[in-house]
């Protein structure tokens, strides 16, 4: 049984589980650096039974699935996983699992969104680079007490990021499109319809699964109604946010700026326009890594790769 593990951009894959445990017949190759798309991530696959693939990082179409005769099975860490044709996978006898991160996955993600939000308030980045350069208090940060901030998303992630709004004695406000203003007050916000939590919040932040019926939900109307003071935080991922209306809006500063960890294209490309763009705060898709996540993620993938060899696969999507 031959297994890759993908993406493994920190190097931490062989030590977070215990691969030996598969046995002698069982041997791993560790990807660390992302496979760029064509014939040469074709080539470097075609020889492994199971691939173990990192969130999103890499997308598994029909069109890759289909030119990797040995693949049997395909373990993605998370549980659900858009960029996965199942219906590929299912068509050629692929069995998909998840393995599953820890609870403190999530609170990494809460944790950055608001990490995003300080750096854009207390302009973070920029006074760091100036103080590099020899410089002092190039900026004005703004105090958050008082301002309003904006969920767009009020699950798990959108309720830990209204408590500490709250501690920071914001306004919290959230919209969704199926939330009321009951599960809202549960949540620990108040409930607004979208329109008015575009036009009037000082920063937006947005916590949403993406499917088809939230792709784009933040549209061009949905950025116009910002005001040219407010930022715009996303965490999630970037398919919920129209990504043309958003750079023409930073381009021309027509909102005061973003925090994105998510973009279109990941690995974010060296020369994307976004980053030569001044008010914008950039993180690598960070919201999910933390030490225990990844822990949880490789022995859960350990373990379905040993309950498929048995014949019982888990987890299987």
């Amino acid at each position: 049984m031959k297994i890759a593990i993908l993406d493994d951009y920190h190097g931490v894959a062989q030590d977070y589980a215990d691969w030996a445990s598969l046995g002698p017949q069982a041997t791993v190759q560790v990807f660390r650096e992302h496979l760029p798309e064509g014939p040469q991530r074709v080539s470097a696959l075609q020889p492994f039974d199971v691939i173990v693939i990192m969130r999103e990082r890499m997308p598994f179409p029909a069109e890759l699935v289909n030119a990797l005769p040995n693949l049997r099975l395909l373990v993605t860490t998370g549980l659900r996983n858009n960029s996965v044709d199942l219906a590929a996978c299912k068509a050629r006898g692929v069995v998909v699992s998840g393995a599953p991160g820890s609870e403190n996955g999530l609170n990494a993600t809460a944790e950055l969104s608001w990490a995003l939000i300080l750096a854009l308030f207390k302009n973070i980045c920029t006074e760091d680079a100036n103080m590099r350069k020899g410089l002092w208090q190039t900026g004005m940060p703004v105090s958050l007490k008082g301002l309003r901030l904006g969920v767009v998303g009020l699950g798990k992630l959108g309720s830990a990021l209204a408590r500490v709004g709250r501690a920071f004695d914001m306004d919290v406000v959230a919209w969704s499109p199926n939330l009321t203003p009951e599960r809202a007050e549960q949540g620990g916000a108040r409930y607004v319809d979208k329109q008015e939590l575009f036009s009037t919040a000082d920063v937006i932040s947005v916590h949403l699964i993406l499917s088809a019926s939230t792709r784009g939900v933040v549209d061009a109307a949905s950025i116009a109604a910002m005001k040219p003071t407010a930022f715009l935080v996303n965490t999630s991922r970037a398919g919920l946010v129209d990504q043309d209306a958003l750079l023409d809006a930073l381009r021309n500063r027509r909102i005061g700026g973003a925090g994105l960890d998510v973009f279109p294209v990941e690995p974010l490309p060296a020369d994307d326009p976004v980053r030569q763009l001044k008010n914008v705060v950039l993180t690598p898709h960070l919201g999910y890594v933390s030490a225990d996540n990844f822990k949880a993620f490789y022995r859960n993938v350990l373990e379905a790769i040993k309950a498929w060899a048995a014949g019982a696969p888990i987890r299987t999507l």
